[in-house]
This record gives C-alpha cells, sequence and structure tokens, in this order.
C-alpha cells in the first residue's frame, strides 16, 4: 500500500511516523512546499491553490490515501482536494481532537495558529464536542514556523508566551497545528502546573493514521516488515529529510526505517 501525505512544511512528520509505527511495510510519500509556509497567514484562495499544487505533485505517485496533515489547509482547502482527487484517491483532513480532550471533562486549552484561533471552524468544534465544557482558545503566533526552521530559541519563546495564556486550571491541551505535536513534551513541561494531575495532550496524529488505513481497507500491523519505502516531495521535486526534519524524533524514525530514495 502507498500512503501520501501534504502539509506546508515539517508538521506531516508526526502523522507519517504514526502511519510508519502502524504499518512498517506501506510505502510513504511526503509532499510539502517549505518556501511557501507558514500558510496561516495565506488568503483561503492562496492556501487552497498551494495545498492543490502540493497534493497534485503526491497524486502523480499513485497513492492509494492522502493525509491531509495540515490543520490550516484542512479549514481552508479540503473540499477543494476532495472534489480534485476522490473518489480515486480518498482523503483525509485533520481536525483538531477537541472531542476526545473534552470528554475529560476539562478545563481544555486549544493551542492553534492565529488565523484558527477563533475562527468560524474551530468554534463550530467546540460547540459540536465540547459543550458545558471550559474551552480556552491559545494563538501560538510564531511557534508553528519556529519549529518549522528549528529555532530552538524560538520555539521556547513562543511556548512560554502561549503557557502565559494558558489557565493554570487546564488539564488538557488539544494541539490544533500539526507542527506542535513535534514539541509535545516541550509544551506539557511549560503548562503543567506543580501539585497537580499530569496534564493530558491531545494531537491528531494517531488518528489520522488510523482513519487513512481504515479508507483503503487496510488493518494496524505494527509487526509488519520494515520494507516500506520513503519518497519526500519539495515543492514537486524529490528530495530528502532536511536537517531539520532529522532533529525531530519522528523524521528519525522514518530515515532509520526507510531512507528516502
Amino acid at each position: 500500500m502507498k500512503i501520501a501525505l501534504m502539509d506546508s512544511g515539517i508538521g506531516l512528520l508526526a502523522a507519517a511516523a504514526a502511519v510508519r509505527r502502524l504499518r512498517p511495510d506501506a510505502d510513504l510519500v511526503l509532499s510539502s512546499d517549505p518556501g511557501s509556509m507558514p500558510w496561516g497567514p495565506r488568503t483561503p484562495e492562496d492556501v487552497t491553490a498551494r495545498a492543490l499544487a502540493v497534493a497534485e505533485a503526491a497524486a502523480q505517485h499513485r497513492p492509494d490515501a492522502l493525509i491531509v496533515a495540515c490543520n490550516t489547509a484542512s479549514v481552508r482547502a479540503l473540499p477543494a482536494l476532495r472534489a480534485r482527487l476522490e473518489p480515486e484517491v480518498p482523503v483525509i483532513g485533520t481536525v483538531p481532537a477537541i472531542k476526545p480532550a473534552a470528554a475529560g471533562g476539562g478545563p481544555v486549552a486549544i493551542w492553534a495558529t492565529p488565523a484558527t484561533t477563533g475562527s468560524p471552524y474551530q468554534r463550530g468544534l467546540i460547540g459540536a464536542f465540547a459543550e458545558g465544557v471550559p474551552v480556552t482558545e491559545v494563538a501560538c503566533p510564531g511557534l508553528a514556523d519556529a519549529v518549522e526552521h528549528g529555532d530552538q530559541e524560538g520555539i521556547d519563546a513562543a511556548i512560554a508566551a502561549a503557557a502565559e495564556r494558558t489557565p493554570g486550571d487546564v488539564r488538557a491541551v488539544v494541539l490544533g497545528c500539526t507542527h506542535y505535536e513535534l514539541v509535545a513534551e516541550r509544551i506539557r513541561t511549560a503548562v503543567q502546573q506543580p501539585g497537580f494531575p499530569p496534564l493530558a495532550l491531545h494531537g491528531s496524529a494517531g488518528a489520522v493514521a488510523a482513519q487513512a488505513l481504515r479508507r483503503i481497507g487496510e488493518l494496524p500491523d505494527p509487526a509488519a516488515p520494515a520494507e516500506g519505502s520513503l519518497t519526500v516531495l519539495l515543492s514537486g521535486s524529490e528530495g530528502g529529510l532536511s536537517a531539520t526534519a532529522l532533529a525531530y524524533e519522528e523524521g528519525r524514525l522514518l530515515q532509520a526505517v526507510s531512507p528516502a530514495r
């Protein structure tokens, strides 16, 4: 089987690693356009155009499914992507994990890009899945960009600023941008309050990986032979995982199991 993933940049690493853990034998195609990152501040029309270009580059490799491993692209461009690629290629979007976070009763904080925070899309999810649960929307300006470029000081500063705006009694944090999952433990450390129960972090990588397998009629098989290939597309051209990607655990996992060809 072959599963493609798309994002503006390296935010797709978390979902790709999740797929790799569930099916080490799956061929992966990672398609991104890091030169245009971040997509959050761009107009919906611009995001849609860029997302279509990245998706079509992946589609040329004839995947069985495409994971839109980007919250911004899922919010702005999912209907256009599905109209262009389905039914030949099932398209799986990434939705912030508000429902499982709210199931714990809260209080909940949703960390997301400034463009997503307060958006009708996110407010709709809160209304649908978190009724009666205290929810705080926390914008995280600069965090995705700092993660993309491996800017350690920028990551620390953005996390610290967001943590200051996060209520101290929060019991769960939704990671509403795929880039944030790459620094999840740093976020946990910044938000965890002494004397409180362990903070729950809710990302989307595992859920979208499992959904991609369901859409193509496959089951998880973590014990399958680790023989899946890895193709990396940067603005449509084949390349490899960047040094920044390999600075994260998820990137190192992908490289160790199947170096990009």
